[in-house]
C-alpha cells in the first residue's frame, strides 16, 4: 500500500487474546453449538464473570440479532440468574455496545499491526487484506456485530461501526500521504476505498466462497488493490 512513514496511534484494544505476534482475537466464544446453559452456581472473579457473560451474549446476538435476543436468553446461556447479568450490564444495549467496542478494537488493532509489519508496499496490502478475511472468517461471528448489525439506527452503535472505517482508513491514509505526497483528502478517500474493498469482499467470500480458499481469496483482492495503489508515484519521484 505504501512504504515509509509511521502509522498513527489507533485505539489500543480493550481486550483481546494474542494468538500470533501482534495479532489479537476479538471476544471469544464457543462454536455455534454451545451447551444450552453453562453450569450454574460456580462463583468466579468479577472480571472472569464479565468475560463469560460477554462470550454468552456474543453467541446469542450473532444467532438472533439484537432485537430478537433477550436478556433471559443470555442469562440462561451463561448459566446465571438475570440479577447477576444486570450487576454487570444495566441493559441489553450496554451489553451489545461492550461487545461491539471490543470487536471494533480487534480489527483496528490488527490492521495497525499489519501496516507496521513491513515497509514493503505489496506485503502491506496483502497483510491488511488478510486481517479482514481472517476477522470475517472467525468462528465467533463477531464481525456480524460490526458489519451486519441490525441496530445501526442507534447512534451509539453507528458511531462504533463507523469507527472501524474511519480509524483503519486514517492509518492507511497517513502512509499513502507520506508515500505519494497526495493531499490529505485524496489520501483519505483512497484509504476508505481500500477498507471498503477489504470488508465487502471478505463478507461476500464468506457467504459464497465457491471453490476459493480463504488465503487465495485474500490474495486475489490484495492483487487488485495493489495494482491500483502502486500506480500513484512515490513522493520522492515527483
Amino acid at each position: 500500500m505504501f512504504p515509509g512513514g509511521s502509522v498513527p496511534d489507533a485505539r489500543v484494544p480493550s481486550s483481546g487474546r494474542p494468538t500470533a505476534p501482534g495479532i489479537v482475537h476479538g471476544v471469544t466464544a464457543e462454536q455455534y453449538d454451545p451447551p444450552a446453559t453453562r453450569q450454574r452456581g460456580a462463583r468466579m472473579p468479577r472480571r472472569e464473570r464479565r468475560a463469560q457473560l460477554m462470550d454468552s451474549a456474543l453467541e446469542v446476538f450473532v444467532a438472533q440479532g439484537f432485537h430478537a435476543a433477550a436478556m433471559d436468553d443470555i442469562a440462561e446461556r451463561a448459566g446465571v440468574s438475570k440479577p447477576v447479568l444486570y450487576q454487570h450490564f444495566p441493559g441489553k444495549l450496554d451489553l451489545y455496545l461492550a461487545l461491539l467496542d471490543q470487536s471494533c478494537d480487534t480489527i483496528i488493532a490488527n490492521t495497525r499491526t499489519a501496516l507496521e509489519s513491513t515497509h514493503d508496499n505489496k506485503q502491506r496490502v496483502a497483510a491488511t487484506m488478510d486481517v479482514f478475511f481472517e476477522y470475517v472468517a472467525g468462528d465467533t461471528g463477531a464481525f456480524r456485530l460490526v458489519f451486519e448489525s441490525d441496530l445501526t439506527n442507534e447512534p451509539a452503535v453507528r458511531e462504533q461501526v463507523d469507527r472501524v472505517t474511519t480509524e483503519c482508513a486514517a492509518m492507511i491514509a497517513h502512509v499513502i500521504h507520506d508515500d505519494t505526497g497526495l493531499p490529505d483528502d485524496a489520501s483519505r478517500l483512497l484509504a476508505v476505498s481500500l477498507v471498503g474493498m477489504a470488508q465487502v469482499s471478505a463478507r461476500f467470500w464468506l457467504s459464497d466462497p465457491g471453490e476459493i480458499r480463504k488465503s487465495d481469496a485474500a490474495s486475489l483482492v490484495a492483487g487488485l488493490a495493489w495494482r491500483g495503489i502502486r500506480g500513484y508515484p512515490r513522493a520522492d519521484e515527483h
